[in-house]
Parts: C-alpha cells; structure tokens; sequence
C-alpha cells in the first residue's frame, strides 16, 4: 500500500466528515430510526470521522489511524443492515430498493478493506 492510498483514505474521511456539518440532513436520513438522537450521532461521527482522517494523514500515526477507521466504518455497518432489513423494491429511490441497500453493504466492506491495507502498510 502505498502513501497516496492512505491521503486518499484520509481525505475521504476529512471530506464526508466536514460533509456530515454541511448535509447534516442527509447523513440523518442513514441513521436507523430505533436509534435516538439523530442529530448528535451524525455530528459526533462527522468529528469522528476528520480526527480519524487527520490521524491517517500523519505517517507516524497512520496505522493508529488505520485502525481506528476500520473501527468506524465497521459501526457503520449496522446502518447500511438497517436499510437492507427495511429495503422494498418499490421504494423510489434505488439505495431504499434491495439492491441499492446490498451495494451500500458491499461498498462499505471496500471502504474497511481500504482501511485494513491502510493500517496495515503503516505498521
């Protein structure tokens, strides 16, 4: 793994961390609804998420780092099984069909992949 895969994954994760601040509305909308305190959990992750990126970032702390965005990624995953146990396929939008709420299981596990090679390759 090479250092322009870990400031990719750490601007990836600066970027949609700084987006939950700026979209604060559309980042509740993937929170499940048995879940309390939407707002909260979004700003929380959104922190989470640039600490996290800034932690990737910096070669000395990048498999700390890494790890830690294994660990957040991997949380959301409950969300994206949430969407998957309420998919129907005549919702409109297709991530609300069963095959949008697969493909956001699917492309989370690349995005903790992404992270595991990250931690890896610094450690």
């Amino acid at each position: 793994m090479h250092a322009i895969d870990a400031v990719a994954l750490a601007v990836f994760l600066a970027v949609t961390g700084v987006m939950h601040f700026l979209t604060p509305g559309y980042f509740r909308t993937l929170v499940p609804a048995w879940f309390r305190r939407e707002r909260l959990l979004v700003a929380v992750t959104g922190a989470a998420e640039v600490v996290v990126g800034a932690l990737v970032l910096v070669p000395c702390s990048r498999s700390v780092g890494g790890w830690a965005a294994v660990f957040l990624i991997t949380c959301y995953q409950v969300s994206h099984a949430d969407a998957l146990r309420r998919a129907r396929p005549d919702r409109p939008r297709v991530l609300e069909r069963p095959v949008g709420a697969v493909a956001r299981l699917v492309v989370n596990v690349l995005y903790i992949a992404w992270a595991i090679a990250v931690a890896r390759s610094a450690a």
